[in-house]
Parts: structure tokens; C-alpha cells; sequence
């Protein structure tokens, strides 16, 4: 993929600002307001984040035959997602290299995709297999004009990718949160294709962090539905900025707790979990695109696709142990969970988009942080020493040019 056009770059003062909210949370703050509202901030972290890191798009096994395909995007790049007939697992820009129009649309199976614009035809994994009358265009090399492709990386059975085709792997900078979440065995869960992803009006941190906040959890949730995962029991797991995920885990009254009426697991227990992960819920992140909450019956997974400074879309998806949606009862017990999760999702996204509204005002605050929010202080770290990194290259560039 040929480099994006950089970014205009932030002020030297701004980007110091923002060391506040990477020091010890004790000390800490947190980020600028404009984070979350500005249009000339999202388009420099598109530069620090999405052109640079690792982000999730789907599941192994949403193409599990060759030739299977779905597309995604993020920040408003349409991506192709495939199956070659060899059996590799692929992703490319969805982007006709003739005049842009798009090859593929939702999913399904094929055996290559055809521009429907002009007829350009391409394989599998983007190659450009055929350009109708284009034998008189001087010095029109086929090779130099398939579709962009991105690296590809399966972790845990999600499938994530890097506009940098270079780029270095993923899972060496997620040992600690895969240890944590060895006993899943994600890359075995089963669970269905997500509906259609929501369209939500904030910013991707404000989801991102409302779902990793351990502050608010026995206060907007007060009541039976949400009691026996308190507050005070949650705990931070010691990560580094560099890493390239963090995890925060909140102790629960019983084990196997779960989101119904019951407050206890229904669906069969991931039969790998220690007797310590089925005594929390554990929630485990590589940001910016996968947020992941766990319970000892059913994990649900975020995949956070921004399409602006001020809304993002969203793909919410349930994973179950093994043999779990074989039960004739499943679809009984998962609508106990359900209406549960619903109800606490409702209260979250009214939540998400008053926080939204009270950014834009000239009265956000850059507030301090309870010990309670310290996933929070985790995720600036890993954010602030990443804009630093990308406001670094960008000045070098400015330097060059």
C-alpha cells in the first residue's frame, strides 16, 4: 500500500499536554477534550493509530471455505477480507485501482472479484487477473495495479490486519493478555456472525473506555443485574506501553457469575478456565479496534471501526464454549443473558453519547482518575505513547521535505 498522505502536524505544546494523562494515575489526567471532538485530531491519529497498528476486522471463521469473502472498513477505508482458494486468509483495499469504484460489497463466496464498473477482474488475494482495452495505454503494467494488500494476522481465532504490509507481528506484544485468556481457547469458541454493525454517535475512546471502566460499574449499574461484579473488586494487570493490548479484571461475589437474572453462568463453562478466571470477569484489550468482555459462559467482542471524529461503527459479537450452541435450550438461556446485557448496554450508550455532548462544551474538564479507573490510565499510556511516535515522524518529515 503506498503511503497515506501525512497528516497536518499538531503543535509541540499540545502534544507535551498531553504527557499529563500518561504519568501514574494517581497524578494523572485526562486527555484534552478536542481528543474526542476535533476533526484535525482524528486525522493526525489516523497517522499515530490506524495507519500504524494492528486492528481487528472479523473472526477466522466468518470465511471458513476458500473463496468465502466479507468486507469491513475503518476509518473509512474499505477493506476485502478473503479466503484463497489455496486456503490462506487474505485482506486488500476494496478499492478498484482504475477509478476507484469498489470490487465487493457484504460477503459471500467467489472466485474473484469483478469491478462492476468497468470489468477489471481480480483474484483472491487482489491480483489483478484482467484489464478489458487496455492494450493501447502505454506502458500499463498489470503487476504495479492489483489491489493494495495489507499483512494478516489470526490471533485467537480474530483476524486482524495492518495497512503496512511490513509490518512487524502482533502476537509478541500480546503475551500477558494471551496467557490471561489461555483458558477460552478462543481460537475453538463458537458463536454466531454479529448482526449489522451500529452506527454510534461518539468518539471511539469514549466507547472504548466507558468498557473498561471499573469506576462506574456499581453506580450506573446499581441493582441485581450487575451487584455481584463490585466495584472494589476490580484490579489492574501491570502493562506496558508498548504492549499492544492491557487487560483489567473485576472480581465477582460467586464463581461463574453471568449477566442474567439468575446472576449465575447458563450456558456451559469454557472448560479451560481456572478456578481464578471463574471467579471474575475478565476484560481484555488491543486497541484500538478489540475490546473483549468474559464471562465463564459467554464472551461478548467489540470490533470499534471509527468513521469520524464524532462516531464510529461497531460489531458486536458473542463467542460460546465448544458444544454450547448444540443445546435445544441454548437459544432460552441465551435470551436470559441477553435481556440482561441489553438492559446494561442501554445504560452505557445513554451514558456514551451525554458524555459526547458534554465534550463539546467549554467547560470539559480534564478530570483526575479513581484508583478505580485504572484500565483508563493504562489505555492513555498506550494512546499518548503513540502520538508522540507519530507527531516525531511527522516533524521528521516536515525536516526532510
Amino acid at each position: 500500500m503506498s503511503a497515506p498522505t501525512p497528516s497536518p502536524r499538531l503543535s509541540d505544546d499540545f502534544i507535551t499536554s498531553l504527557s499529563a494523562s500518561a504519568v501514574d494515575l494517581a497524578d494523572a489526567v485526562t486527555l484534552p477534550p478536542s481528543c474526542y471532538t476535533s476533526r484535525a485530531f482524528y486525522e493526525f491519529e489516523k497517522e499515530a493509530l490506524y495507519y500504524a497498528e494492528w486492528q481487528c476486522v472479523g473472526r477466522e471463521d466468518w470465511v471458513p471455505n476458500p473463496g468465502d469473502f466479507f468486507t469491513t472498513r475503518t476509518v473509512n477505508e474499505p477493506i476485502i477480507v478473503s479466503r484463497t482458494l489455496e486456503g490462506e486468509v487474505r485482506a486488500m483495499s476494496a478499492v478498484c485501482q482504475h477509478r476507484a469504484m469498489l470490487v465487493a460489497e457484504g460477503s459471500g463466496s467467489a472466485r474473484g472479484f469483478l469491478c462492476p464498473y468497468h470489468h477489471w477482474s481480480y483474484a483472491l488475494d487482489g491480483t489483478l487477473v484482467a484489464a478489458p482495452a487496455m492494450n493501447k495505454t502505454c506502458n500499463f503494467d498489470r503487476k504495479a495495479n492489483s489491489l493494495p494488500r495489507f499483512a494478516v494476522e489470526i490471533w485467537n481465532g480474530f483476524i486482524f490486519v495492518n495497512f503496512d504490509e511490513n509490518a512487524a507481528p502482533l502476537a509478541p506484544r500480546l503475551t500477558g493478555v494471551a496467557e490471561a485468556i489461555a483458558g477460552y481457547d478462543l481460537a475453538r469458541a463458537e458463536g454466531p456472525r454479529p448482526d449489522p454493525a451500529a452506527r454510534l454517535p461518539w468518539n471511539w475512546k469514549v466507547m472504548f473506555e466507558n468498557n473498561n471502566d471499573g469506576y462506574h460499574a456499581s453506580r450506573l449499574h446499581a441493582g441485581p443485574l450487575h451487584d455481584f461484579v463490585p466495584s472494589g473488586k476490580a484490579e489492574f494487570p501491570h502493562s506496558e506501553p508498548e504492549d499492544a493490548g492491557f487487560l483489567r479484571f473485576n472480581g465477582t461475589l460467586h464463581p461463574d457469575a453471568s449477566f442474567n437474572a439468575t446472576q449465575r453462568a447458563v450456558l456451559p463453562i469454557f472448560p479451560g478456565l481456572s478456578d481464578a478466571a471463574r471467579h471474575r470477569m475478565t476484560f481484555a484489550n488491543v486497541p484500538p479496534s478489540l475490546s473483549l468482555i468474559m464471562m465463564s459462559d459467554m464472551v461478548i467482542y467489540l470490533i470499534l471501526r471509527p468513521d469520524g471524529p464524532e462516531s464510529l461503527e461497531m460489531d458486536t459479537g458473542l463467542l460460546f464454549a465448544p458444544g454450547a450452541m448444540a443445546d435445544p435450550t441454548f437459544d432460552h438461556k441465551l435470551d436470559m443473558n441477553m435481556r440482561a446485557t441489553a438492559h446494561i448496554i442501554a445504560q452505557d450508550f445513554h451514558v456514551d453519547e451525554l458524555v459526547q455532548e458534554g465534550l463539546r462544551s467549554r467547560f470539559a474538564p480534564r478530570g483526575r482518575y479513581s484508583w478505580q479507573e485504572g484500565a483508563q490510565g493504562q489505555f492513555n499510556k498506550w494512546l499518548v505513547h503513540r502520538y508522540r511516535a507519530a507527531h516525531n515522524r511527522l516533524a521528521a518529515l516536515e525536516t526532510i521535505g
